[in-house]
């Protein structure tokens, strides 16, 4: 059906990286979302009437507040469309990244009070009776979370929205959620046992997890997750690809996320210092148009000149990357450069250390100095530590 709509109201739908057709499905799906939920609560509310099974109410007030996260859900988007203005430079993408938080902390919320809900009837039961009707609202409802569930991973993968797959953990924990209440439902014909309690607690389990995984998820690109592997991969290609052989290497690479489509991408691009300068300027204008063209966004790259036809350069630079990975494999270094003096040598150069190297910086920068000396005791390391940031 969203795939319907979607051909009907959204004009170029197959074009997910523009933003106006990611708000476009934004909205649609919260639109929906809206409508379905609260059709939901309006059903559940009447089968737990009649069957005086809590766990039902409880899933029916569970549906009313997905609607309030629908609501949530449609503002974000509407906002996060938004151009940048003076005090948002930016632009206001990082609201669907908060928008979809605030859906996870409502699941967080719905999850404890079910869970509150269940322990107070497991000490005051009070057992729920079976009815037709009810059974089979409880099965449309399974049905039509799990269709809800299917067609936001499924936009949300396409449109690479974590508020939208927030959205569908949502709708999977109700409709899991919903499918053991049903069959607990079910069950209290058979057993003389408070079923429904323990159902509806073991439920509220299950939604909180479903909450605090789709949490994280909102939560790492506002604090700077790095960037997937595929976009790291992807801007690597486009740089070596458009750089005609004179691209040597790349690092410093740097992806700041402002939100879906808002992104900004700075790197450190090796080139040979006998390169033409105003040729070098060029090539580089280009990788950087090629990358807005084909990733939308902001790209900044810097020119590194380093010496690839100086041998005795050539040999140290090798010595010191020996040093380095006798240390520790996972280490590198980058912007080698050797200033002679009339005393001494300066060797100037980055070292990479990830984040998984416990070690602390100075031991390693000690150690590193100690070995340059064996080399050549009028060798002085001038070390600058850099971070890791994909």
């Amino acid at each position: 059906m969203i795939s319907l709509l979607a051909k009907i109201f959204i004009r170029d739908h197959q074009k997910t990286d523009d933003p106006k057709v990611r708000n476009a499905y934004g909205t649609l799906c919260g639109g929906m979302g809206i409508f379905l939920n609260i059709v939901l609560f309006i059903l559940k509310l009447i089968a737990g009437t009649l069957s005086g099974a809590i766990s039902v109410t409880a899933d029916a007030f569970n549906n009313l507040t997905d609607a309030g996260s629908s609501v949530i859900t449609l503002i974000g988007f509407r906002m996060a469309g938004q151009k940048p203005d003076k005090d948002h430079p930016f632009g206001h993408g990082r609201i669907e990244y908060v928008s979809g938080f605030i859906v996870s902390m409502i699941i967080i919320l719905v999850g404890f009070e079910l869970g509150k809900t269940s322990v107070e009837k497991i000490f005051s039961p009070d057992p729920a009776v079976f009815n037709a009707v009810s059974a089979m609202i409880l099965v449309c409802s399974v049905l039509v979370k799990a269709y809800m569930a299917f067609y936001n991973f499924g936009i949300g993968k396409k449109i690479s929205s974590s508020s939208m797959r927030a959205t569908a953990f949502d709708s999977l924990s109700d409709c899991v959620s919903t499918l053991v209440v049903l069959i607990c439902l079910v069950l209290s014909l058979f057993v003389d046992f408070n079923l429904d309690a323990y159902c509806g607690l073991a439920v509220s389990v299950f939604v909180l997890i479903s909450g605090i995984r789709a949490a994280k998820e909102t939560m790492d690109p506002l604090l700077g997750a790095p960037p997937e592997k595929e976009l790291i991969d992807d801007i690597s290609k486009t740089v070596y690809s458009n750089g005609n052989g004179d691209i040597l290497g790349i690092h410093d690479l740097i992806v700041h996320d402002y939100g879906p489509g808002r992104m900004m991408i700075s790197l450190h691009a090796e080139i040979s210092e006998e390169s033409d300068l105003l040729q070098m300027h060029d090539l580089i204008d280009n990788i950087e148009r090629k990358l807005r063209e084909k990733l939308h966004c902001d790209a900044v790259i810097h020119m590194d000149p380093i010496a690839i036809h100086d041998e005795k350069i050539s040999a140290v630079k090798e010595a010191v990357v020996n040093i380095v990975n006798n240390i520790n494999e996972n280490l590198s270094i980058h912007d080698f450069r050797m200033v002679k003096g009339k005393s001494h040598t300066n060797l100037i150069f980055d070292i990479v250390i990830p984040f998984e190297i416990k070690k602390e910086e100075k031991n390693i920068k000690e150690k590193i100095e100690h070995e340059i000396k064996k080399i050549n005791k009028n060798y002085y390391a001038v070390i600058n530590i850099d971070n890791y940031y994909v």
